[in-house]
């Protein structure tokens, strides 16, 4: 099964090589490494020509391809036709050896599969539940296994407003739990939202549908609008055995106010993409759990040491809650 891997990378030379450099150390390693770079500035080339990595394809875009998802559509254009599988990785993820032939061991079990997503395991610790242990409100667990839950959550619980729908599923109303909060369980589940950087696709899906381009620059939920998009067509699939690290590089990201008005006007997007027209129960709950997690952005001003980040991110989120009434995003057809 040949393979490519495409990265999409914005002002991050170090933490590319970083990754390089794990997948150098690939049991099974790409036939096409593809790198597309949309930085204003010249360091990646540089560090890229200090550096040998086999099967490797630069490519520095110009303002009209800059973007995640504009970048993304440009590097599967890219691709040779002998390839079978593309893979897409964050400029800012560490492999284990065994990622590629455990997430391409997937497609052979699931031949009916359309796309299969990586697990990132330094994100979050989880235990196997003991014999007769029940979980507390504090806690989530899933397939016999538990965690600690974010605050956030807790008090959605206590509110009515939790997911009630599976990890990696959307509720009617949004605001679901992603495949973060699925167990490293060492199986595969079937799932209808992949997170983007860690995700494959055959070429020949690539090839059918692009990524959406309203997801300018940095593409908040653009993996969510576009796999929500792929499991009305076929099946998606999470392997928890395919393992890698996610270090969240703060290089490349947007400011604290524009990425909470992203939160909600993307959020928004991505709900009505998978329910276009939501009762007025579901509705009401998306609002609700909008007000609630801008209320705790607003309340970390004072519980974390981040105050400044904390308060312009809930200026953005309150900015993009009251910008919907005004100017909802149109929602782009297949």
């Amino acid at each position: 099964m040949k393979f490519a891997l495409i990265v999409c990378t914005y002002q991050r030379p170090k933490a590319l090589v970083t990754l390089l450099e794990s997948v150098a150390l690939q049991e099974k390693y790409p036939d096409e490494v593809i790198i597309v770079d949309g930085s204003t500035n010249d360091k990646t080339t540089a560090i890229l020509e200090e550096s040998i990595f086999k099967n490797l394809h630069y490519f520095k875009v110009s303002e009209k391809d800059r973007g995640l998802t504009k970048q993304r559509n440009y590097g599967i254009t890219k691709v040779s036709e002998a390839i079978e599988i593309v893979c897409f990785l964050d400029d800012d993820i560490v492999l284990t050896p065994s990622y590629f032939k455990t997430l391409l061991s997937t497609y052979a079990l699931y031949p009916e599969a359309i796309g299969v997503g990586g697990y990132i395991i330094n994100e979050t610790p989880w235990r196997p539940l003991e014999e007769n242990e029940t979980p507390n409100i504090s806690q989530f667990s899933w397939d016999n296994w538990v965690r600690s839950d974010g605050s956030r959550f807790v008090l959605r619980k206590k509110l009515g407003l939790d997911a009630d729908v599976p990890p990696g599923y959307m509720p009617n109303f949004s605001h679901g739990r992603s495949v973060g909060f699925l167990p490293p369980s060492g199986k595969t589940y079937q799932v209808e939202q992949l997170m983007g950087g860690v995700a494959s696709y055959p070429k020949r899906v690539l090839d059918s549908q692009k990524f959406s381009e309203y997801f300018e620059g940095y593409g908040l939920y653009e993996d969510a609008d576009y796999t929500l998009r792929l499991s009305k067509k076929g099946a998606l699939y999470l392997n928890t055995a395919a393992q890698l690290y996610h270090y969240h590089e703060a290089s490349g990201r947007p400011n604290q106010y524009l990425y909470g008005k992203m939160v909600v006007r993307n959020g928004w997007y991505v709900w009505r993409v998978k329910h276009p027209y939501p009762s007025l129960k579901a509705r009401l709950k998306w609002n609700a759990t909008s007000f609630v997690l801008t209320l705790i952005r607003y309340g970390n001003v004072i519980t974390t040491s981040k105050r400044k980040e904390a308060f312009t991110e809930a200026l953005g989120r309150t900015a993009g809650w009251f910008s919907l009434f005004l100017n909802k995003p149109n929602i782009q057809e297949d």
